[in-house]
């Protein structure tokens, strides 16, 4: 008897925090406070075991860092100041 009570504590106990975290994964997912902090834990384990994949993270973050070029004359069609028709 006593032993099954041992492992019914337990069992509960278990069922209790999975509870716990379906229920702090739902708070994440709907207020997004985790997307940085996760971000920036992975890069760091990637940085330490994976060389490449902290390379391409870092090029990544550069691209998406980038402003997109803003429009030259060049691409205009017809003819331009400066220049003949």
């Amino acid at each position: 008897m006593r032993r099954s009570l041992t492992l019914l504590t337990v069992l509960a106990g278990l069922a209790v925090t999975l509870a716990r975290f379906a229920l702090l994964a739902r708070h994440v997912r709907r207020r997004g406070t985790a997307g940085g902090a996760l971000r920036g834990a992975l890069a760091a384990h990637d940085e330490v075991w994976h060389g490449k994949a902290a390379d391409s993270y870092v090029e990544l973050q550069v691209q998406t860092d980038r402003k997109a070029p803003l429009p030259d004359d060049r691409w205009r069609r017809g003819p331009r100041k400066g220049r003949r028709a």
